[in-house]
């Protein structure tokens, strides 16, 4: 019989890498203008895309930091494997150091841009270990980005295994 602490545990992690995997590759970002879409829109994409890259940053240096400052206090994440995480879990997660990864390749990026909110959806390829287990393979993630009191701060985030 499994034990679920650690099937919890490992769903936690396993999300954590995810939940920082986005926009390793600022190259694949693609637009998708709506009508009126200007400048400023552009320059929110920019600021996205740049935010995905210091969580990419983050990921590889394991800083718990990163997640402390851009997750909202509201946070909340869905894992491939269906379970809810808070920002707390999360944090806790990446501190653990129990989540290590070789490889990703982030292709299929696309950013929208909706006033204060950004929305981020992309495929990751990666090569991993949590808990000595191997996950590495395909995934689809959905990010949402809110702008408040300037900074742009993570509200949500989803992943799922694909094939």
């Amino acid at each position: 019989m499994i034990n679920k602490a650690v099937i919890n545990i490992s769903a936690v992690l396993l999300f954590c890498f995810l939940m920082v995997m986005p926009a390793f590759s600022a190259q694949h970002v693609a637009l998708h203008p709506r009508p009126g879409f200007d400048s400023a829109e552009q320059e929110t994409i920019r600021q996205i895309v740049d935010m995905e890259r210091q969580a990419k940053e983050a990921s590889l240096r394991r800083d718990s930091d990163f997640s402390l400052r851009t997750l909202a206090e509201d946070y909340v994440a869905i894992t491939p494997l269906g379970q809810v995480t808070t920002k707390q879990e999360t944090i806790s997660a990446r501190r653990s150091g129990q989540l290590r990864y070789e490889a990703m390749n982030i292709t299929d990026m696309v950013v929208r841009v909706y006033g204060d909110t950004a929305v981020v959806t992309a495929r990751a390829d990666v090569k991993g270990h949590q808990l000595g287990e191997d996950f590495s393979g395909p995934y689809r993630y959905t990010r949402v980005w809110v702008r408040r009191n300037g900074q742009w701060q993570t509200v949500s985030y989803q992943a799922t295994v694909t094939q």
